[in-house]
């Protein structure tokens, strides 16, 4: 499946060593106004080669709208946006042709398709996230209109949370051929209580969805998520007041909807699969063989995660809140004072 959402609909396109890539959005309301630089800035946050500790493919990552503005204002048809590969290097990736990577979706997707572009993974890429980041810029300017802001942060690298100590080790993990994981947490302020249906559409199982759906996310927690385990109900309930609620361990949901407190969203990344430790591996043939993954590659994929999950949550969160239209209007929402009663 390439298509994301029922109301605010995202089919994205694209190779990692393709010509382009790019989403198709379907049900964006007329009216809002967008240009290129609208969603410039939050492609530039994931965009390769700004640091020795990213891979350094350099992209551009230039976005164009090819439909659905006049003037810099959508009109309700669909918007196609555009971003060109520029900088492919191919032939590191030929000594994969025959040979499967531990950890990546090589063995899968041959698997289930009988074919695989190996060139960078091809669809299975982390570059195909660029596709969903463009669209959740999109989804943010919708998501303004109800006074909704989302935000992210890598809190924790391979059990590190202090910025020195991640950095640290992400430039070890590096040196050493090697790669390491992370925790990312999203936060989206302002969201209007009541988004979301009980029991088969519920907020909570909508994002951790989305969550899951970007490559190397592993595990999602909501609030308090695993830790509410080791809690007593008395601990874990969010007591309230007439003003609001007095916690939020439930981070922001309750019943699969919205509280109108603020939605907290950890997600656990896992390492880079594509390492240049020599690892074994059999080939497209069934035998055994040694690998080391040449090539440009992120030591940690964490950090560049942070706008792919805040564009993932924001288009939970616009597709649930055109939803929420149905029922009643922009101005209704907005009368919703976020965490009070």
């Amino acid at each position: 499946m390439n298509t994301f959402g029922s109301n605010f609909r995202c089919t994205t396109f694209g190779e990692s060593h393709g010509k382009a890539l790019g989403v198709v959005i379907d049900g964006c309301p007329a009216g809002i106004p967008l240009v290129e630089a609208d969603i410039q800035p939050l492609l530039d946050r994931r965009r390769p080669g700004q640091s020795d500790l990213t891979t350094q493919r350099k992209e551009e990552d230039l976005v164009e709208i090819f439909s659905g503005t006049f003037e810099g204002i959508t009109t309700g048809t669909p918007i196609a946006l555009i971003i060109r590969n520029n900088d492919m290097k191919t032939g590191d990736y030929h000594h994969l042709r025959e040979v499967f990577r531990p950890g990546h979706a090589d063995f899968t997707y041959q698997r289930k398709y009988g074919i695989r572009d190996y060139r960078g993974g091809g669809r299975s890429s982390g570059r195909e996230t660029i596709s969903r980041v463009a669209a959740g810029a999109v989804a943010m300017k919708l998501l303004g209109y109800a006074g909704v802001s989302i935000s992210g942060q890598v809190i924790e690298v391979h059990g590190k949370i202090s910025p020195f100590e991640m950095e640290a080790e992400i430039r070890a993990a590096r040196d050493a051929g090697n790669s390491v994981g992370g925790r990312v947490e999203i936060v989206a302020k302002g969201t209007p209580p009541g988004i979301g249906d009980p029991v088969s559409g519920k907020l909570d199982a909508a994002i951790a969805h989305a969550m899951m759906g970007i490559g190397s996310v592993k595990g999602v927690e909501i609030g308090d998520g695993f830790g509410t385990s080791a809690l007593y109900g008395s601990e874990n309930n969010d007591e309230m007041t007439p003003e609001g609620f007095l916690t939020n361990h439930a981070g922001g949901i309750l019943g699969g909807i919205s509280t109108g407190a603020d939605i907290v969203v950890r997600i656990a990344v896992k390492p880079t699969p594509s390492i240049s430790m020599e690892q074994k591996t059999v080939t497209v043939a069934g035998q055994p063989a040694i690998i080391s993954v040449e090539g440009r590659h992120d030591p940690c994929i964490a950090p560049r995660i942070v706008p792919v999950a805040e564009a993932m949550l924001a288009l939970v969160l616009a597709d649930l809140l055109l939803e929420q239209l149905k029922y009643s209007g922009f101005s209704d929402l907005r009368k919703n004072k976020p965490g009070a009663f």
